[in-house]
């Protein structure tokens, strides 16, 4: 059992349509046919969605991704439209709301890795491949590879895992065609966000990314705020999240110490937590998890702001 131990009723805003309530972002259909994304302070671990929110989290989310966007837009272009507030929308949504264009999404996360550890570390440790990629003998977790890899996963239901699947597969599901063009631009993007990392005192372990194709006849808009010009039937644009604590994995440079886990830029505090005694709760019944303590808020907030200040160079207000 998993999923939302509470779901939220959406918020009703004339003028727009709900779509969708995810783990951690709410989408709406305003009227001109684009989505408009609200990234919420809600947080998610073993497959649930928690009771407790982290305060500011989804603005940090937002403001994050704008700025990979905008440090991106060479590479490929975006779905940003606008960031401006939506008409009649509750004032707790500025800074975490954004007018994207309506896409036709790829059926799978693009996941790049430049270093062992997660789900491809277990992959790794039985058959010494991650998605049916070989890799060399004497890696172990936190390794660096030879060589960055693109690892494609499905894409899952609130509460289900998402299943690596090979290169192979996902060229099966999309066309061999889309699928090279995914992971020629999946592995550029994280190059580029890799460096940038890099420079800061950050390693990028590995990150996913969603695309998704502007077609004929979809979800209007014009060139915004994301700096894209109009795009054409089939286009490629980079969507939904990009280069967040909670769709990458980053390490500080200078406690990196392969053969362990790592210390991290993201929710760790609340993994550990739920998993250790204090907390009660078994994750592997079917009771939903407990409320966080304050203390763990208040450490995890803290880590997402510090992942920001550090990667952008700019304070968070």
């Amino acid at each position: 059992m998993s999923g939302f131990v509470w779901k939220p009723e959406p918020v009703q805003v004339p003028g727009l349509v709900h779509l969708h309530t995810g783990k951690v972002r709410d989408l709406y259909r305003n009227e001109a046919g684009d989505l408009v994304m609200v990234a919420s302070d809600r947080i998610s671990a073993y497959d649930w969605v928690l009771p407790t929110e982290i305060p500011g989290k989804g603005r940090v989310l937002t403001q994050l991704s704008l700025w990979w966007f905008d440090l991106l837009a060479d590479l490929v272009p975006n779905h940003v439209l606008s960031t401006e507030l939506p008409e009649g929308a509750p004032a707790d949504w500025e800074g975490r709301t954004t007018i994207c264009r309506s896409l036709r999404m790829v059926p799978v996360e693009c996941v790049a890795r430049g270093y062992l550890t997660g789900s491809g570390l277990t992959e790794y440790e039985r058959d010494r491949t991650v998605c049916g990629l070989a890799l060399p003998e004497g890696l172990t977790d936190g390794s660096e590879l030879p060589a960055p890899i693109f690892t494609p996963a499905t894409k899952a239901a609130v509460g289900d895992h998402d299943e690596n699947v090979s290169y192979e597969e996902a060229a099966r599901r999309v066309g061999a065609d889309t699928a090279a063009r995914l992971r020629q631009t999946t592995l550029a993007v994280y190059s580029r966000a890799r460096e940038v990392a890099r420079e800061r005192g950050i390693i990028l372990a590995d990150t996913k990314f969603e695309f998704g194709f502007v077609e004929t006849g979809g979800g209007g808009g014009s060139a915004g705020e994301g700096g894209n010009e109009l795009v054409g039937d089939r286009d490629l644009l980079l969507a939904d999240e990009v280069l967040t604590p909670d769709s990458s994995r980053f390490w500080p440079a200078d406690q990196w110490e392969p053969g362990r886990a790592q210390p991290s830029f993201d929710k760790q505090f609340v993994r550990d937590w739920l998993t250790s005694p204090a907390s009660g709760w078994d994750r592997h019944s079917e009771q939903p998890p407990p409320e966080l303590p304050a203390e763990i808020v208040e450490r995890t907030a803290a880590k997402y702001i510090e992942a920001y200040e550090r990667l952008t160079g700019t304070a968070w207000s």
